[in-house]
């Protein structure tokens, strides 16, 4: 095996890439020596490939991006023929809130604040 410092080290954006595509097919395209992890770069999620040759040509990135379609393709048939679709998900694709921030004094007067802008009138005057 090579040292490390013999090794050239790209990445690539995750996108339209499945993770066990890209995973199964790698040493095929740059040899035995190659390997693939999840990496984030400048925030921004991919993979970080280390070979001690070039990085993956465009036509082999699209053929890993066609079959990481077929994956997805295969999952969501899966899905959809064992009924798996009725179940909840696991974590619902919702934007993150806020829910509390550092060096905030009172969130007890807040959290009741916000629980009357959330009342109707009808409801407050109820409680009276």
């Amino acid at each position: 095996m090579s040292s490390s410092s013999s090794m050239n080290k790209y990445w690539i954006p995750h996108l339209d890439i499945h993770k066990k595509v890209i995973q199964s097919e790698l040493q095929y395209y740059l040899g035995p020596e190659a390997t693939v992890r999840p990496f984030t770069r400048e925030g921004e999620d991919g993979f970080l490939i280390t070979t001690p040759g070039p990085c993956l040509s465009d036509e082999q990135i699209d053929d890993i991006c066609i079959k990481s379609k077929e994956m997805w393709e295969r999952q969501a048939a899966a899905r959809a023929s064992s009924g798996s679709s009725s179940k909840p998900l696991k974590r619902p694709l919702h934007a993150p809130v806020t829910i509390s921030k550092a060096g905030s004094s009172d969130s007890s007067r807040r959290r009741r604040n916000d629980r009357r802008r959330n009342e109707t009138r009808s409801q407050r005057d109820d409680r009276r």
